[in-house]
């Protein structure tokens, strides 16, 4: 008889597009990191929830459409995979240069600094825009 407990259920929660969904969104995922034990680097993966969160909004869902936030709990329990999936089409990337004032790219650039690992993965219609960090659990 196995008496490890089994990993938490991934949560997800699906947010409009208004501008109260992106504290909405980050009060969500750092109640997922408070319930499983992964508060070390909780500032790091909010930041990072809300940076996706916002480019969604401003550059991945139409009107009268939304976004889903997915966490999960990576092959060990050592960390966490963030997926923001959205219907907007173009694949984000991080700029290349800097371009004085304008922020275009800025929350990509603050995401591939504090994620261990990053992306983007096409599905119909649209796009998720993924990060996983490693998280020593307290």
């Amino acid at each position: 008889m196995n008496n490890e407990t089994p990993p938490p259920s991934p949560r997800e929660r699906f947010y409009r597009r208004e501008r109260r969904s992106v504290p909405a969104a980050r009060a969500f995922a750092r109640e997922a990191l408070d319930d499983w034990g992964l508060r070390a680097r909780a500032d790091d993966v909010v930041l990072c929830v809300s940076e996706l969160a916002t480019n969604a909004l401003l550059h991945g869902v139409p009107p009268g459409r939304g976004f889903l936030l997915k966490l999960g709990l990576l092959p060990g329990r050592d960390g966490v995979r963030v997926e923001v999936h959205d219907s907007g089409d173009g694949v984000p990337a991080v700029p290349l240069e800097s371009h004085g004032s304008d922020e275009g790219g800025r929350g990509l650039l603050l995401v591939s600094e504090l994620a261990d690992k990053w992306g983007v993965t096409e599905r119909g219609p649209g796009k998720v825009v993924w990060f996983e960090c490693v998280v020593p659990a307290d």
